[in-house]
Protein backbone atom coordinates (compact mmCIF):
# COMPACT_ATOMS: atom_id res chain seq x y z
CA UNK A 1 0.00 0.00 0.00
CA UNK A 2 2.99 2.04 0.33
CA UNK A 3 2.09 3.95 -2.96
CA UNK A 4 -1.16 4.09 -2.23
CA UNK A 5 -0.04 6.05 0.54
CA UNK A 6 2.21 8.13 -1.97
CA UNK A 7 -0.72 9.07 -4.32
CA UNK A 8 -2.83 10.38 -1.29
CA UNK A 9 -0.05 12.94 0.00
CA UNK A 10 0.42 14.01 -3.28
CA UNK A 11 -2.96 14.73 -4.02
CA UNK A 12 -3.28 16.50 -0.82
CA UNK A 13 0.02 18.46 -1.37
CA UNK A 14 -1.96 19.39 -4.98
CA UNK A 15 -5.12 20.24 -3.66
CA UNK A 16 -3.79 22.75 -1.32
CA UNK A 17 -3.98 25.21 -4.48
CA UNK A 18 -7.31 24.46 -4.65
CA UNK A 19 -8.97 26.58 -2.34
CA UNK A 20 -12.15 25.20 -1.60
CA UNK A 21 -12.43 22.08 0.54
CA UNK A 22 -15.46 20.31 -1.12
CA UNK A 23 -13.07 19.75 -4.46
CA UNK A 24 -10.06 17.80 -3.22
CA UNK A 25 -12.20 14.24 -3.76
CA UNK A 26 -13.50 14.94 -6.89
CA UNK A 27 -10.01 16.12 -8.14
CA UNK A 28 -8.14 13.22 -6.45
CA UNK A 29 -10.56 10.75 -8.17
CA UNK A 30 -10.56 12.38 -11.86
CA UNK A 31 -6.75 12.14 -11.09
CA UNK A 32 -6.82 8.09 -10.17
CA UNK A 33 -9.22 7.55 -13.06
CA UNK A 34 -6.89 9.14 -15.74
CA UNK A 35 -4.43 6.32 -14.61
CA UNK A 36 -6.86 3.39 -14.89
CA UNK A 37 -6.27 1.40 -17.63
CA UNK A 38 -9.50 1.90 -19.52
CA UNK A 39 -9.74 3.07 -23.56
CA UNK A 40 -12.32 6.35 -22.87
CA UNK A 41 -10.85 8.70 -20.56
CA UNK A 42 -13.52 11.53 -21.08
CA UNK A 43 -15.56 12.63 -17.71
CA UNK A 44 -18.63 10.19 -17.81
CA UNK A 45 -16.17 6.74 -18.76
CA UNK A 46 -14.20 8.49 -15.69
CA UNK A 47 -17.89 8.67 -13.41
CA UNK A 48 -18.78 4.56 -14.17
CA UNK A 49 -15.14 3.08 -13.10
CA UNK A 50 -14.30 5.34 -10.10
CA UNK A 51 -17.69 5.15 -8.63
CA UNK A 52 -19.68 1.98 -10.68
CA UNK A 53 -22.70 2.45 -7.99
CA UNK A 54 -23.27 6.33 -8.98
CA UNK A 55 -22.72 6.59 -12.26
CA UNK A 56 -24.70 9.52 -12.48
CA UNK A 57 -23.79 11.49 -9.41
CA UNK A 58 -20.41 11.15 -9.36
CA UNK A 59 -20.42 12.07 -13.32
CA UNK A 60 -22.33 15.79 -12.44
CA UNK A 61 -19.48 16.27 -9.45
CA UNK A 62 -16.56 15.84 -11.89
CA UNK A 63 -18.08 17.75 -14.41
CA UNK A 64 -18.67 20.63 -12.44
CA UNK A 65 -14.71 19.93 -11.07
CA UNK A 66 -13.15 20.32 -14.32
CA UNK A 67 -15.56 22.48 -16.37
CA UNK A 68 -17.38 24.67 -13.57
CA UNK A 69 -14.75 25.37 -10.78
CA UNK A 70 -12.73 28.75 -10.56
CA UNK A 71 -9.81 26.61 -9.33
CA UNK A 72 -6.06 27.65 -11.01
CA UNK A 73 -4.35 25.58 -13.55
CA UNK A 74 -1.41 27.75 -12.67
CA UNK A 75 -1.12 27.05 -9.19
CA UNK A 76 -1.92 23.56 -9.45
CA UNK A 77 0.70 23.12 -12.28
CA UNK A 78 3.21 25.57 -9.72
CA UNK A 79 2.78 22.43 -7.14
CA UNK A 80 3.26 19.44 -10.12
CA UNK A 81 6.83 20.87 -11.16
CA UNK A 82 7.65 21.27 -6.90
CA UNK A 83 6.86 17.74 -6.55
CA UNK A 84 8.41 16.50 -9.58
CA UNK A 85 11.38 18.74 -10.14
CA UNK A 86 13.76 17.20 -7.09
CA UNK A 87 13.60 14.17 -8.96
CA UNK A 88 14.80 15.34 -11.96
CA UNK A 89 17.82 16.44 -11.02
CA UNK A 90 17.60 19.84 -12.48
CA UNK A 91 21.38 20.55 -10.24
CA UNK A 92 23.18 18.93 -12.97
CA UNK A 93 21.87 21.18 -15.77
CA UNK A 94 17.91 20.97 -17.69
CA UNK A 95 16.34 22.23 -20.52
CA UNK A 96 13.17 24.20 -21.22
CA UNK A 97 11.54 22.70 -24.56
CA UNK A 98 9.16 24.98 -26.11
CA UNK A 99 6.70 22.87 -28.36
CA UNK A 100 2.83 22.51 -29.35
CA UNK A 101 0.02 20.05 -30.26
CA UNK A 102 -3.07 19.57 -31.83
CA UNK A 103 -6.11 18.01 -30.96
CA UNK A 104 -8.16 17.14 -34.08
CA UNK A 105 -12.00 17.49 -33.86
CA UNK A 106 -15.00 16.88 -35.79
CA UNK A 107 -17.12 20.10 -34.99
CA UNK A 108 -16.50 23.36 -34.95
CA UNK A 109 -17.95 24.57 -31.38
CA UNK A 110 -15.20 23.50 -29.27
CA UNK A 111 -13.20 26.32 -27.82
CA UNK A 112 -10.66 27.36 -30.56
CA UNK A 113 -11.08 24.69 -33.51
CA UNK A 114 -10.08 25.75 -36.71
CA UNK A 115 -8.77 24.91 -40.05
CA UNK A 116 -5.12 24.60 -39.02
CA UNK A 117 -2.14 22.44 -39.36
CA UNK A 118 -2.23 19.76 -36.83
CA UNK A 119 1.05 17.92 -36.14
CA UNK A 120 -0.65 14.60 -35.00
CA UNK A 121 -2.28 14.31 -38.52
CA UNK A 122 1.02 15.66 -40.64
CA UNK A 123 -1.33 18.12 -42.13
CA UNK A 124 -3.80 20.98 -41.87
CA UNK A 125 -7.57 20.36 -40.59
CA UNK A 126 -9.98 20.97 -38.25
CA UNK A 127 -8.21 20.95 -34.67
CA UNK A 128 -7.38 22.41 -31.17
CA UNK A 129 -3.75 23.61 -31.03
CA UNK A 130 -2.09 23.92 -27.48
CA UNK A 131 1.41 25.23 -26.80
CA UNK A 132 3.07 23.99 -24.03
CA UNK A 133 6.67 24.86 -22.03
CA UNK A 134 8.00 21.53 -20.56
CA UNK A 135 11.25 21.01 -17.86
CA UNK A 136 13.53 18.41 -19.57
CA UNK A 137 16.78 16.96 -17.64
CA UNK A 138 18.56 13.37 -18.82
CA UNK A 139 16.06 11.93 -16.45
CA UNK A 140 13.02 13.22 -17.69
CA UNK A 141 10.56 15.48 -18.65
CA UNK A 142 7.20 17.23 -18.32
CA UNK A 143 4.92 20.00 -19.42
CA UNK A 144 4.91 22.82 -17.06
CA UNK A 145 2.64 25.48 -19.11
CA UNK A 146 -0.13 24.93 -20.90
CA UNK A 147 -2.02 26.97 -22.83
CA UNK A 148 -4.61 27.28 -25.63
CA UNK A 149 -3.61 28.75 -29.34
CA UNK A 150 -6.93 30.84 -30.25
CA UNK A 151 -6.99 31.55 -33.90
CA UNK A 152 -7.69 35.18 -34.88
CA UNK A 153 -11.34 33.82 -36.12
CA UNK A 154 -12.12 33.00 -32.27
CA UNK A 155 -10.53 35.85 -31.03
CA UNK A 156 -12.48 38.29 -32.47
CA UNK A 157 -15.92 36.83 -31.96
CA UNK A 158 -17.76 37.89 -29.06
CA UNK A 159 -20.29 35.62 -29.53
CA UNK A 160 -18.30 32.29 -29.69
CA UNK A 161 -15.72 33.60 -26.69
CA UNK A 162 -18.69 34.20 -24.41
CA UNK A 163 -20.49 31.14 -24.95
CA UNK A 164 -17.03 29.16 -24.94
CA UNK A 165 -16.18 31.30 -21.80
CA UNK A 166 -12.95 32.20 -22.78
CA UNK A 167 -11.08 35.36 -20.47
CA UNK A 168 -11.63 39.04 -21.75
CA UNK A 169 -7.99 39.06 -20.83
CA UNK A 170 -7.15 36.70 -23.66
CA UNK A 171 -6.42 38.39 -27.07
CA UNK A 172 -5.48 36.99 -30.10
CA UNK A 173 -1.57 35.63 -29.54
CA UNK A 174 0.87 33.93 -31.94
CA UNK A 175 1.99 30.84 -31.50
CA UNK A 176 5.57 32.10 -30.35
CA UNK A 177 4.07 34.72 -28.37
CA UNK A 178 2.50 32.96 -26.39
CA UNK A 179 5.52 30.55 -25.92
CA UNK A 180 7.41 34.00 -25.03
CA UNK A 181 4.88 34.56 -22.16
CA UNK A 182 5.28 31.15 -21.03
CA UNK A 183 9.15 31.87 -20.47
CA UNK A 184 8.91 34.59 -18.83
CA UNK A 185 6.39 33.40 -16.27
CA UNK A 186 8.77 30.51 -15.97
CA UNK A 187 11.47 32.52 -15.22
CA UNK A 188 9.65 34.86 -13.02
CA UNK A 189 8.17 31.71 -11.01
CA UNK A 190 12.00 30.69 -10.76
CA UNK A 191 12.47 27.73 -12.25
CA UNK A 192 15.57 26.74 -12.77
CA UNK A 193 17.24 27.97 -15.88
CA UNK A 194 17.41 25.79 -19.02
CA UNK A 195 18.36 25.66 -22.49
CA UNK A 196 15.88 26.38 -24.29
CA UNK A 197 14.54 23.92 -26.77
CA UNK A 198 12.45 24.49 -30.08
CA UNK A 199 11.45 23.50 -33.44
CA UNK A 200 12.35 25.59 -36.86
CA UNK A 201 8.28 26.43 -36.22
CA UNK A 202 9.67 28.99 -33.36
CA UNK A 203 13.70 29.29 -34.29
CA UNK A 204 12.77 30.96 -37.70
CA UNK A 205 11.51 33.96 -36.26
CA UNK A 206 14.35 35.90 -35.71
CA UNK A 207 12.87 38.34 -33.32
CA UNK A 208 11.60 35.25 -31.49
CA UNK A 209 15.38 34.23 -30.83
CA UNK A 210 16.23 37.88 -30.20
CA UNK A 211 13.61 37.96 -27.33
CA UNK A 212 15.72 35.01 -25.95
CA UNK A 213 18.57 36.68 -26.19
CA UNK A 214 17.35 40.13 -24.16
CA UNK A 215 15.79 37.52 -21.77
CA UNK A 216 19.25 35.88 -21.15
CA UNK A 217 18.33 32.50 -21.97
CA UNK A 218 20.84 30.17 -24.41
CA UNK A 219 18.73 28.15 -27.02
CA UNK A 220 18.93 25.77 -29.34
CA UNK A 221 16.28 26.05 -32.15
CA UNK A 222 15.41 24.17 -35.71
CA UNK A 223 15.85 26.45 -38.45
CA UNK A 224 14.42 26.40 -42.07
CA UNK A 225 17.08 25.63 -44.71
CA UNK A 226 16.36 28.73 -46.31
CA UNK A 227 17.78 30.96 -43.16
CA UNK A 228 20.74 33.56 -44.21
CA UNK A 229 24.13 33.42 -41.61
CA UNK A 230 26.98 34.96 -42.14
CA UNK A 231 30.01 32.72 -42.42
CA UNK A 232 33.31 33.16 -40.03
CA UNK A 233 35.37 36.37 -41.45
CA UNK A 234 32.50 37.64 -43.37
CA UNK A 235 29.67 40.39 -42.44
CA UNK A 236 28.84 43.98 -42.38
CA UNK A 237 31.15 46.66 -41.57
CA UNK A 238 31.34 49.40 -39.17
CA UNK A 239 30.28 53.08 -40.90
CA UNK A 240 32.55 54.88 -42.81
CA UNK A 241 33.10 57.87 -40.85
CA UNK A 242 32.41 61.05 -43.10
CA UNK A 243 33.21 64.96 -43.06
CA UNK A 244 29.87 66.40 -44.03
CA UNK A 245 27.96 68.43 -41.25
CA UNK A 246 25.04 66.33 -39.69
CA UNK A 247 24.53 63.12 -37.40
CA UNK A 248 26.85 60.66 -37.99
CA UNK A 249 26.28 57.56 -39.35
CA UNK A 250 25.18 54.49 -37.22
CA UNK A 251 24.41 51.38 -39.23
CA UNK A 252 26.91 48.77 -40.01
CA UNK A 253 26.80 48.36 -44.09
CA UNK A 254 27.24 45.16 -46.46
CA UNK A 255 30.36 45.27 -47.86
CA UNK A 256 30.19 44.86 -51.94
CA UNK A 257 30.51 41.25 -53.40
CA UNK A 258 29.95 40.07 -49.48
CA UNK A 259 26.76 38.38 -49.06
CA UNK A 260 25.07 35.93 -46.43
CA UNK A 261 24.09 32.70 -47.28
CA UNK A 262 21.74 30.25 -46.87
CA UNK A 263 22.12 27.59 -44.19
CA UNK A 264 22.09 24.57 -46.67
CA UNK A 265 24.29 26.83 -49.11
CA UNK A 266 26.54 27.10 -46.48
CA UNK A 267 26.71 23.23 -45.04
CA UNK A 268 26.99 22.63 -49.10
CA UNK A 269 30.91 24.14 -48.93
CA UNK A 270 32.17 22.48 -45.69
CA UNK A 271 34.75 20.00 -46.86
CA UNK A 272 34.26 16.24 -45.97
CA UNK A 273 36.81 17.11 -42.72
CA UNK A 274 34.44 19.03 -41.16
CA UNK A 275 31.58 16.35 -40.77
CA UNK A 276 31.49 13.32 -38.20
CA UNK A 277 29.37 10.97 -37.05
CA UNK A 278 28.13 11.43 -33.63
CA UNK A 279 25.79 8.98 -31.42
CA UNK A 280 23.27 10.57 -29.03
CA UNK A 281 21.11 8.52 -27.37
CA UNK A 282 20.13 4.71 -26.85
CA UNK A 283 16.81 4.37 -29.42
CA UNK A 284 14.27 1.18 -29.31
CA UNK A 285 16.36 -1.05 -31.70
CA UNK A 286 19.20 0.41 -32.11
CA UNK A 287 21.91 3.50 -30.79
CA UNK A 288 21.09 6.65 -32.74
CA UNK A 289 23.86 8.25 -35.25
CA UNK A 290 24.45 10.47 -37.74
CA UNK A 291 26.44 12.72 -39.56
CA UNK A 292 26.67 16.14 -38.10
CA UNK A 293 28.95 19.71 -38.47
CA UNK A 294 29.00 22.58 -36.50
CA UNK A 295 30.96 26.15 -37.28
CA UNK A 296 30.54 29.62 -35.99
CA UNK A 297 28.12 32.33 -37.75
CA UNK A 298 26.55 35.53 -37.58
CA UNK A 299 22.88 35.36 -37.86
CA UNK A 300 21.97 37.98 -41.65
CA UNK A 301 18.19 38.08 -41.07
CA UNK A 302 17.37 41.31 -42.94
CA UNK A 303 20.65 43.05 -42.61
CA UNK A 304 19.75 45.25 -45.63
CA UNK A 305 17.71 47.39 -43.49
CA UNK A 306 21.16 48.18 -41.38
CA UNK A 307 22.17 47.27 -38.49
CA UNK A 308 23.04 49.49 -35.19
CA UNK A 309 25.83 46.61 -34.19
CA UNK A 310 26.84 43.27 -35.17
CA UNK A 311 24.27 40.37 -33.91
CA UNK A 312 27.09 38.10 -32.07
CA UNK A 313 28.76 34.44 -32.89
CA UNK A 314 26.57 31.61 -32.43
CA UNK A 315 26.65 28.07 -33.36
CA UNK A 316 24.87 26.24 -36.49
CA UNK A 317 24.64 22.66 -36.36
CA UNK A 318 23.44 20.71 -39.34
CA UNK A 319 22.81 17.10 -39.57
CA UNK A 320 23.14 15.76 -42.88
CA UNK A 321 22.91 11.38 -43.03
CA UNK A 322 25.47 9.94 -45.41
CA UNK A 323 22.68 8.14 -47.41
CA UNK A 324 20.57 11.23 -47.77
CA UNK A 325 21.40 13.54 -51.02
CA UNK A 326 21.35 16.68 -48.65
CA UNK A 327 21.63 18.16 -45.27
CA UNK A 328 17.75 17.38 -43.20
CA UNK A 329 18.09 19.62 -40.19
CA UNK A 330 19.67 22.87 -39.07
CA UNK A 331 19.99 24.33 -35.97
CA UNK A 332 21.03 27.88 -34.09
CA UNK A 333 22.59 27.87 -30.77
CA UNK A 334 23.84 30.06 -28.38
CA UNK A 335 25.55 27.79 -26.58
CA UNK A 336 29.52 28.72 -25.22
CA UNK A 337 31.77 28.92 -28.24
CA UNK A 338 34.00 26.04 -26.47
CA UNK A 339 30.87 23.49 -26.86
CA UNK A 340 32.02 20.27 -28.14
CA UNK A 341 30.28 18.72 -30.98
CA UNK A 342 28.74 16.13 -29.61
CA UNK A 343 27.22 18.30 -26.63
CA UNK A 344 25.77 20.60 -29.28
CA UNK A 345 24.33 17.31 -30.79
CA UNK A 346 22.88 16.15 -27.10
CA UNK A 347 21.35 19.35 -26.17
CA UNK A 348 19.64 19.66 -29.71
CA UNK A 349 18.22 16.21 -30.05
CA UNK A 350 16.95 16.61 -26.18
CA UNK A 351 13.86 17.82 -27.54
CA UNK A 352 12.64 14.62 -28.37
CA UNK A 353 11.45 14.43 -25.03
CA UNK A 354 8.82 16.68 -25.39
CA UNK A 355 7.10 13.84 -28.39
CA UNK A 356 7.35 11.07 -25.64
CA UNK A 357 5.17 13.76 -23.18
CA UNK A 358 2.99 14.13 -25.96
CA UNK A 359 2.40 10.42 -26.62
CA UNK A 360 2.05 9.36 -23.16
CA UNK A 361 -0.23 12.50 -22.18
CA UNK A 362 -2.30 11.29 -25.03
CA UNK A 363 -2.54 7.75 -25.30
CA UNK A 364 -2.24 6.40 -21.65
CA UNK A 365 -3.50 9.67 -19.50
CA UNK A 366 -6.47 11.03 -21.92
CA UNK A 367 -4.93 14.12 -22.76
CA UNK A 368 -7.35 14.18 -26.26
CA UNK A 369 -9.96 13.09 -24.68
CA UNK A 370 -12.46 15.85 -23.26
CA UNK A 371 -15.03 15.95 -24.73
CA UNK A 372 -16.64 19.63 -23.31
CA UNK A 373 -16.32 22.68 -25.71
CA UNK A 374 -15.16 25.67 -23.23
CA UNK A 375 -11.82 27.31 -22.47
CA UNK A 376 -11.72 26.17 -18.61
CA UNK A 377 -12.79 22.68 -18.90
CA UNK A 378 -9.82 22.50 -21.75
CA UNK A 379 -7.44 23.56 -19.49
CA UNK A 380 -8.63 22.38 -16.09
CA UNK A 381 -8.71 18.52 -17.96
CA UNK A 382 -5.09 19.18 -19.61
CA UNK A 383 -4.36 20.14 -15.77
CA UNK A 384 -5.42 17.00 -14.19
CA UNK A 385 -3.62 14.92 -17.14
CA UNK A 386 -0.23 16.62 -16.23
CA UNK A 387 -0.87 16.45 -12.64
CA UNK A 388 -1.93 12.24 -13.10
CA UNK A 389 1.30 11.98 -15.32
CA UNK A 390 3.80 13.96 -12.86
CA UNK A 391 2.64 11.08 -10.18
CA UNK A 392 4.02 8.45 -12.61
CA UNK A 393 7.08 10.67 -14.15
CA UNK A 394 7.60 11.13 -10.11
CA UNK A 395 7.31 7.35 -8.95
CA UNK A 396 9.12 6.19 -12.16
CA UNK A 397 12.33 8.34 -11.25
CA UNK A 398 11.97 7.52 -7.44
CA UNK A 399 12.46 3.42 -8.60
CA UNK A 400 14.30 4.07 -11.90
CA UNK A 401 15.59 0.51 -11.82
CA UNK A 402 12.15 -1.08 -11.80
CA UNK A 403 10.46 -1.54 -15.13
CA UNK A 404 7.36 0.17 -15.80
CA UNK A 405 4.43 -2.12 -16.15
CA UNK A 406 6.02 -3.82 -12.81
CA UNK A 407 2.74 -2.47 -11.34
CA UNK A 408 -0.41 -1.56 -12.05
CA UNK A 409 -3.88 -0.91 -10.91
CA UNK A 410 -7.38 -2.31 -11.75
CA UNK A 411 -10.28 -0.53 -13.13
CA UNK A 412 -13.27 -1.38 -11.21
CA UNK A 413 -15.90 -3.30 -12.61
CA UNK A 414 -19.11 -1.14 -13.97
CA UNK A 415 -22.59 -1.64 -13.13
CA UNK A 416 -24.22 -4.26 -15.13
CA UNK A 417 -26.22 -2.48 -18.06
CA UNK A 418 -24.16 0.54 -18.00
CA UNK A 419 -24.43 2.36 -21.18
CA UNK A 420 -22.51 5.45 -22.05
CA UNK A 421 -23.76 8.54 -22.97
CA UNK A 422 -24.70 8.96 -26.78
CA UNK A 423 -25.07 4.89 -27.66
CA UNK A 424 -29.07 3.25 -28.29
CA UNK A 425 -31.24 1.76 -25.94
CA UNK A 426 -30.95 -1.71 -28.18
CA UNK A 427 -27.70 -2.06 -29.55
CA UNK A 428 -28.16 -3.82 -32.68
CA UNK A 429 -24.32 -4.79 -33.35
CA UNK A 430 -20.93 -4.80 -31.06
CA UNK A 431 -18.71 -4.29 -33.66
CA UNK A 432 -20.51 -1.01 -34.19
CA UNK A 433 -20.22 0.33 -30.75
CA UNK A 434 -16.70 -1.19 -29.84
CA UNK A 435 -15.63 1.56 -28.02
CA UNK A 436 -18.30 2.50 -25.83
CA UNK A 437 -18.77 -1.50 -25.28
CA UNK A 438 -15.17 -2.02 -24.49
CA UNK A 439 -15.98 0.61 -21.99
CA UNK A 440 -18.93 -1.37 -20.33
CA UNK A 441 -17.29 -4.17 -19.88
CA UNK A 442 -15.02 -5.71 -16.98
CA UNK A 443 -11.16 -5.61 -18.18
CA UNK A 444 -10.08 -8.51 -20.61
CA UNK A 445 -7.95 -10.25 -18.12
CA UNK A 446 -10.91 -9.83 -15.07
CA UNK A 447 -13.37 -12.08 -17.93
CA UNK A 448 -10.55 -14.31 -17.85
CA UNK A 449 -10.84 -15.52 -14.54
CA UNK A 450 -7.56 -13.66 -13.65
CA UNK A 451 -5.43 -14.39 -16.83
CA UNK A 452 -4.12 -11.25 -18.80
CA UNK A 453 -4.64 -12.21 -22.23
CA UNK A 454 -4.52 -8.31 -23.50
CA UNK A 455 -1.21 -5.63 -22.88
CA UNK A 456 -2.06 -3.65 -19.90
CA UNK A 457 -1.72 -0.06 -20.85
CA UNK A 458 1.66 1.08 -19.63
CA UNK A 459 -0.43 4.34 -17.25
CA UNK A 460 -0.48 2.73 -14.71
CA UNK A 461 1.07 0.45 -12.79
CA UNK A 462 1.17 2.67 -9.59
CA UNK A 463 -1.18 1.98 -7.28
CA UNK A 464 -1.11 -1.20 -7.02
CA UNK A 465 -3.05 -2.97 -3.92
CA UNK A 466 -0.20 -4.92 -3.04
CA UNK A 467 2.31 -2.48 -2.56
Amino acid sequence: MAKLAEFERYMKYLCEALGHQDRHVGFSDYSRGLMLPIERKSVEPLAAHIDPGHVSAKHQSLHHLVADSEWSDVAVLGRVREWVMPRLGVGGGCYWIVDDTGFPKKGTHSVGVARQYCGQLGKQDNCQVAVSLSLATEHGSMPIDWRLYLPKEWAKDRRRRKKAGVPTAVKFRTKPDIALEQLRAAKAAGVPIGIVLADAGYGNETAWREALDEMGLEYCVGVQSVTTVWAAGTGPVPPKATNKIGRPRTRWQRVTGSTPLSVKGLAETLTPQRWRTVRWREGTNATLSSRFAAVRVRAAHRDEEGLRAPRAEQWLLIEWPEDQAEPTKYWLATLPADTTLVDLVKTAKMRWRIERDYQDLKQEFGLSHYEGRGWRGFHHHATLCIAAYGFLLADRLKHSGVKKNSTRSNAPRLPAGYTPRGSPTHATSRARFHRDVALSAPPAWRRAGGVRDRQPTRSMSILHRGE
